[in-house]
């Protein structure tokens, strides 16, 4: 096999893992070698969080990116593990920080290392790389422990004037090649991988000057004949076109709400007017996604500049929210906010055009640096961490005639795109709002930019009906246990629904309510305020509707209900299952419903995603975070902490990936004594190093044997004299807490789909007089698939669903286990390869969204 194909063999094994579905019949050993180094599932089997892809199927575009390949021998094997042998790696920040960018660092340094390559830090950015000497100092897998979970980036960062001068990008050259590095990651903005294309191109033309000079050899020149670059997008404002979301927005986000809530609170207590301004730069993101997560009463963002007659539409809407009952009003300001003019709006115009026509107290907060700071998002650690991979990848595989390319997020995929084509997107937004052509503007953020347009739009400026007699009845419930956000999915729905001209009841404790007629109708301000709450306001239980049927079905008839919207977990799944079955003997059971699911277990088939598993991810982050930082000053000890999930391993894999756990056991990967016992001597060896402590994440139902007590007490009597043991048991503080922006959002944007479907479906329903449902259809799981939010019918998920241990036979993430396992310094095997091509953002533009 010629070298460049092996060397494309193994870096697609480190990127793709074959589906790792639970199989009992493999042994401990087999389960524990089986896994590979993946980042891009397939398209089948994307879970994206990122609500900037949530569209209808029927306008997504298929492009498939993998076809099976090779299967690697043992030789290959030993072989891979040398491919970055005699190779450099270098590694900068530029531009403004980023939350993340530390864990795309991290990354990038150990997965570097793991292959053999050498790796270098270039500190202070474009800066460190011109004037070199100790800017540009080697990596170690020790030098990037206690990074994951710090904000801003450890290396630095700094824009760079010498840089954009041909003299400042030969010093560059000269100090790289004689440290022999022809790879350079470079994390930033679209300036920062601008300069770096700019950079590579001129690299041969740099190379002969330097050697005409006599500062390089011939040899030296001709080591280094080639530069590759990879960019990483590392911004808040999320204005890159080509990812999905850049590394750092969602921390930003989670930043800013964190303040709004704080911000309501007092707003409140003295029924005052808040204008916040958020950062941005010229895109509205930030904004946008600010508002429908605190349920803002108005936005101005760049990409959609208000009517000409906007005052009086604000200040009528201002008013009106007050008549209704509330005490405060949030208006969001993005910084680039402007008119249809191009005149900008500021937050001080915003303030005193309320203060000047309706006499409101109003408050004006600039948000400022304090978006950049704070620590990283789970999300933002993962996406850092697996964009880093993509990165080692991308570099170690250029050739020549490989263009620079950025990693982008697509979906759930981590796929390489051309650079420019991206940068040059990026700036035809730019253009087309100087140009006034808003419209276009809009349509080039990407659909699911649009979707978030329209869904505030709905929300925040429709004046519901003033009827009191509503076209249809639709009722609201929670089912299972409690999950940040589900109060948000019923204020959506509610509220969508009022708007819709329906009669919107809400249900109390689920089914149990149902069937005792703890049912009231739901106005305007019966939700107001909740979608920043925890919990469930409604009150949730795991109660099954199968032995109340009867009893159900004679309040769907007293109440005239003609629809139901359940929110809920695995619960709510066999429930709507028992409804469906429930039919065949009541037909008053023949009504549309659908399912929202809403877990922190994020076990329920159908979707890759649940509303709460979010904000119960973040939850076990920051308290890994700060138990990493009581055993890193104890030194020698490790920490066993179990998490929520059931037989869902969810959450221990990515919190061990967002926390950088030395391991996770799940039920879904079956593990032995042998296992264990591995696990154990590896800390012994990690103790030997400067990194003086360990993290093991378990899952509450991993294995009924392998306890948390027993795991503890085996690292407790094997780590006698190198280490001590802790346990911790997280418990029901993952179910707490107030919902993070993406549930908030999320959760927003499900509550108002499933009541648009709804409507439909009644109407659909219709007949003689009355409505009736029941068709396979009727019943359906509202869930997040192929980068799309997806109808599916509760009864062909049946075939999908491990009802025994309530989880999907299939499930995204596991692909992403073994990164967990590398990072964590584990040899693992590799493979399965699979053969990746470079995408073109230009196939994108047409149907989906770049951004």
């Amino acid at each position: 096999m010629h070298k460049e194909e092996l060397h494309l063999k193994f870096f697609m094994c480190v990127i793709q893992s074959r589906q790792l579905v639970r199989t009992p019949q493999r042994t401990g050993e087999e389960a524990s070698t089986s896994s590979m180094l993946t980042q891009k599932p397939p398209p089948e089997a994307d879970g994206s969080k990122n609500l900037d892809t949530m569209d209808d199927p029927d306008t997504m575009e298929d492009i498939p990116i993998f076809t099976n390949d090779w299967t690697m021998t043992h030789e290959e094997h030993h072989a891979a593990r040398t491919l970055g042998v005699g190779k450099a790696i270098a590694v900068l920040t530029s531009g403004g920080d980023a939350q993340g960018m530390n864990a795309a660092v991290r990354a990038v340094v150990r997965v570097g290392i793991f292959t053999g390559a050498r790796v270098f830090f270039v500190h202070e950015g474009y800066q460190g790389l011109v004037d070199g000497g100790e800017n540009i100092r080697e990596a170690t897998w020790e030098s990037v422990s206690m990074m994951l979970q710090l904000g801003g980036t450890v290396i630095g960062s700094a824009r760079c004037k010498d840089f954009r001068e041909r003299e400042g990008r030969l010093r560059a050259a000269h100090n790289l090649v004689k440290r022999g590095i022809t790879n350079l990651c470079v994390i930033g903005g679209d300036g920062s991988l601008t300069g770096a294309d700019t950079f590579r191109s001129e690299w041969s033309g740099l190379l002969s000057d330097l050697q005409k000079e006599g500062k390089i050899t011939a040899e030296e020149a001709k080591k280094s004949s080639y530069l590759n670059i990879v960019g990483l997008v590392g911004s808040i404002d999320n204005d890159f076109c080509g990812t999905d979301m850049t590394i750092g927005t969602d921390s930003a986000l989670h930043r800013i709400i964190e303040i709004v809530d704080a911000i309501t609170t007092t707003a409140q207590s003295h029924q005052r007017t808040f204008v916040l301004e958020v950062m941005g730069r010229h895109c509205g993101y930030l904004a946008l996604v600010t508002s429908l997560s605190c349920g803002a009463d108005w936005v101005f963002i760049p990409e959609c500049p208000p009517d000409d007659d906007w005052e009086e539409h604000l200040c009528r809407r201002l008013s009106e929210t007050r008549t209704r009952g509330s005490r405060l009003n949030i208006i969001i300001v993005a910084e680039g906010a402007i008119d249809k003019h191009g005149k900008p709006i500021t937050s001080e115009d915003v303030k005193n055009l309320v203060v000047k026509r309706l006499g409101y107290d109003t408050r004006v907060t600039v948000l400022g640096h304090v978006q950049r700071g704070g620590t990283p998002s789970a999300f933002d650690r993962i996406l850092g961490s697996r964009m880093g991979v993509e990165a080692v990848m991308a570099l170690l595989e250029g050739t020549p005639d490989t263009p620079a390319c950025v990693v982008s997020l697509s979906g759930n995929q981590a796929v390489r795109l051309p650079l420019m084509e991206c940068v040059q997107v990026t700036k035809d937004v730019t253009k087309a709002m100087s140009e006034k052509k808003f419209d276009e503007a809009l349509k080039l953020r990407g659909r699911s930019f649009m979707n978030n347009w329209e869904v505030y739009k709905l929300l925040a400026h429709v004046r519901p009906p003033v009827s009191k007699t509503g076209l249809h009845t639709v009722a609201v419930m929670n089912v299972g246990a409690p999950a940040a956000g589900m109060n948000a999915a019923v204020r959506s729905t509610v509220r969508i629904g009022l708007i819709q001209g329906n009669r919107v009841l809400v249900v109390h404790d689920g089914f149990e309510g149902l069937a005792k007629g703890q049912i009231e109708e739901a106005g305007w301000s019966y939700v107001g305020g909740w979608t920043g709450q925890g919990g469930s306001k409604l009150g949730t239980k795991r109660t099954l509707p199968k032995k109340s049927l009867e009893q159900i079905s004679a309040n769907i008839t007293k109440f005239n209900i003609q629809g139901l919207v359940i929110i809920g977990g695995f619960e709510a799944y066999t429930g709507g299952l028992e409804l469906m079955e429930g039919r065949k003997q009541y037909d008053e059971l023949c009504i549309p419903f659908v399912i929202i699911p809403a877990t922190v277990s994020n076990n329920v088939p159908g979707s890759d995603f649940s509303v709460g598993a979010d904000t119960a991810l973040n939850t076990i982050c920051t308290t890994c975070d700060r138990i990493k930082q009581s055993a890193a000053g104890t030194k020698r000890r490790v920490f066993i902490i179990e998490t929520m999930g059931g037989y869902c391993g969810y959450l221990a894999t990515m919190a061990g990936l967002a926390a950088g756990a030395d391991a996770a056991y799940i039920f879904e990967e079956p593990f032995t004594i042998r296992d264990l016992q591995a696990n154990v001597e590896h800390l012994v060896q990690k103790m030997k190093t400067t990194v003086k402590r360990g993290l093991v994440l378990r899952n509450e139902k991993c294995n009924e044997n392998y306890t948390t007590d027993f795991i503890f007490n085996l690292y407790s009597e094997e780590g006698k004299g190198i280490f001590d043991s802790r346990k911790n048991v997280l418990g029901h503080m993952q179910q707490g807490g107030s919902p993070t922006p993406f549930d908030r959002n999320f959760a927003t944007k499900m509550g108002a789909k499933a009541m648009n479907w709804m409507t439909g479906k009644i109407k659909e329903s219709y007949r003689n007089g009355r409505i009736f449902a029941n068709t396979p259809d009727s019943g359906c799981v509202l869930g997040m698939r192929k980068r799309a939010l997806v109808f599916q019918p509760v009864a062909e998920l049946k075939d999908q669903t491990d009802f025994e241990h309530r989880i999907p036979k299939e499930q995204w993430w596991l692909k992403l286990r073994p990164i967990l396992k590398i990072l964590a310094k584990y040899e693992i095997d590799l493979d399965t390869s699979e053969h990746a091509h470079l995408e073109h953002i230009n196939r994108k533009r047409s149907g989906e969204a770049p951004v």
